[in-house]
């Protein structure tokens, strides 16, 4: 009976989990077009910097003042040498994405984002020269084809923001690459990491939002009938991302890794699915078969992956494998690529 019901109180936690995580992703990423679409307020630097500083003092609360997860010290020299440069990239992925959410639709730039596990494969394969088994090369197919497809049958395609979210991809596979060397040591959770690149990134991000945005924010504030409740919907989409990175945390510590991998990709399901409803953008039957196969792909990606991280030591390998390199699994860490 004891087990009956941890059991259920297990299944339980894992669906809230999941259901939260799931829900300020969609607020996040709903409430940023919204911004961009409705509200004409088409600075995503800003929007960004503005999220950056919610996320800073959300990270403080939570740690200093509630102190709902213990602070992970980390030495002052290493906060420049190991954590500015992470912070760095982890802006422009921000940026980026920010970006192209303002030039085309939600569904399109979701299935450019599951791009990520294609962009790091190839990444730590031609610069880091690291050699992975045939079955990961052969996962990327559906997506890279999925990819494709979507591309060319987008009925909004917009080049500049199509390039946003690709480069946005190539971001955040170098930010977890470099989080392999560069954060080597530190058991960084999502609250922790957020605690300490965020203001580095508001720092970084503050000056060029104001040189280069600074004069129209002050031509919107004029010219916009309702600047104040405008304002409260661009804070309030920094609070919701910071409530991100905090439901990442609780999901990551209530489901497994197949569980995660397969909620992530239905995840980005329910986010096109919820934003056609509200932005009616179209979508052709091609272009959602697209975006379907790159979900699927992306889940078939997870599935290898979970199986060679789990191969049995001594377990044959591929003859094609080379002795004298090593063969690893990518290193995309999915727990971490919706931070913001």
């Amino acid at each position: 009976m004891e087990e009956n019901k941890l059991c259920s109180w297990n299944v339980f936690r894992s669906v809230f989990a999941i259901f939260q995580w799931w829900s300020f992703n969609v607020a996040v990423i709903i409430m940023n077009k919204w911004i961009f679409q409705k509200i004409d307020f088409k600075f995503p630097l800003t929007v960004s910097c503005v999220h950056f500083i919610c996320s800073s003092i959300g990270a403080y609360v939570v740690i200093r003042v509630l102190k709902v997860k213990p602070l992970i010290s980390v030495e002052p020299e290493d906060r420049w040498r190991r954590i500015f440069p992470m912070s760095f990239v982890f802006c422009i992925n921000i940026v980026l994405g920010n970006v192209s959410l303002r030039y085309i639709p939600v569904s399109f730039m979701q299935t450019i984002k599951s791009f990520t596990p294609a962009t790091t494969v190839i990444l730590q394969w031609m610069i880091w020269r690291k050699y992975f088994d045939w079955r990961i090369w052969a996962s990327l197919v559906p997506i890279v084809g999925g990819i494709l497809l979507t591309s060319v049958t987008e009925l909004s395609f917009n080049m500049f923001g199509f390039c946003a979210a690709l480069f946005g991809c190539l971001a955040t596979s170098t930010k977890t690459i470099l989080a392999e060397s560069l954060l080597h040591g530190y058991k960084f959770d999502s609250i922790n990491t957020v605690y300490y690149m965020a203001p580095f990134a508001t720092m970084i991000l503050a000056v060029p939002a104001l040189l280069l945005e600074g004069a129209g924010v002050v031509q919107w504030i004029q010219t916009h009938p309702t600047p104040m409740s405008a304002f409260i919907i661009i804070i309030g989409s920094g609070v919701m991302a910071f409530c991100l990175n905090f439901s990442i945390f609780y999901v990551i510590h209530s489901t497994t890794a197949v569980t995660f991998n397969v909620a992530g990709n239905l995840k980005v399901a329910f986010a096109v699915a919820f934003s056609w409803m509200i932005f009616k953008n179209p979508i052709s039957p091609m272009n959602a078969f697209g975006c379907g196969v790159t979900l699927v792909g992306c889940t078939f990606y997870g599935y290898v992956r979970h199986r060679l991280a789990n191969q049995l030591p001594g377990t044959p390998r591929t003859p094609r494998t080379p002795r004298s390199r090593l063969e690893m699994a990518p290193l995309v860490n999915d727990k971490i690529d919706d931070k913001v």
